[in-house]
């Protein structure tokens, strides 16, 4: 079998319980970024568990056979979750297999996806109105690039983020030049943020940036999942707190 990249966190495309009704899926690497270079992004799942068996699916990976048979014993996927406008590309691969399942879309992923996403969807850009309200609080955080809606599942106090913290791990990174990038755009463990690229993107929206992050820290997470990079398995709130010091201060 091929080895995977040092990037990934094996085993890749199976399920991997992190608290009750709670698991994450490591996927594949993408590579994102500029025309040159671009950097390797292993990608995360998150898989939430509510009710009698209806699954809330968070930033898809590939639904490889496997997968897919895990997925039967855990219950039905009702609600196909695209978090930001870059997160959307396996979607249509999980509505074709599971034609009954509801597709979430955070603003501007059409605009994004183009042609990708060629079936109806609903909007994610409110804080309710929801069929997993009650079990999931939805915080929907606006900047001028993108709107990133952010998840706590109460149950097992996950909160759930997808770029708004990346968390690159050194020895996971195969050359200096990422090791340099990753630490100059601080996101590098142990010391893990928002991007700052992304940071300059939420100039105008500071305020709200920052009342989003206070709402999250006021939900005292246990855990936070990430889609990239290592994410943190206890001391979440902490770990929220240091991650947007740059904001809190």
């Amino acid at each position: 079998m091929p080895r995977e990249p040092a990037a990934c966190y094996p085993p890749l495309n199976t399920l991997k319980p992190i608290s009750t009704d709670a698991w994450i899926v490591d996927g594949p690497i993408i590579r994102f970024g500029m025309p040159w270079p671009k950097m390797p992004f292993p990608t995360r799942m998150t898989l939430l568990r509510l009710g009698d068996g209806d699954l809330f699916v968070h930033s898809p990976t590939p639904l490889t056979d496997g997968l897919r048979e895990e997925i039967t014993a855990l219950g039905t996927p009702r609600w196909i979750i695209g978090p930001n406008r870059i997160h959307y590309w396996w979607i249509p691969e999980w509505k074709r297999a599971y034609p009954g399942a509801g597709v979430w879309l955070a603003p501007r992923i059409r605009e994004q996806a183009g042609a990708h996403i060629d079936f109806d969807a609903h909007p994610l850009d409110a804080e309710s109105g929801y069929p997993w309200d009650g079990a999931i609080s939805t915080l929907p955080v606006a900047g001028s690039f993108m709107t990133e809606v952010e998840f706590f599942h109460h149950a097992s106090r996950t909160l759930v983020l997808t770029d708004f913290i990346e968390n690159f791990e050194p020895g996971k990174l195969g050359s200096w030049w990422m090791r340099w990038l990753t630490r100059l755009g601080g996101v590098q463990d142990p010391h893990g943020s928002m991007p700052r690229d992304m940071r300059r993107t939420f100039v105008r929206q500071r305020p709200q940036l920052k009342a989003a992050v206070e709402r999250m820290l006021a939900w005292e997470p246990e855990r936070i999942v990430l889609a990239h990079g290592r994410w943190y398995e206890r001391d979440g709130a902490a770990e929220l707190r240091r991650a947007f010091g740059w904001l809190l201060a």
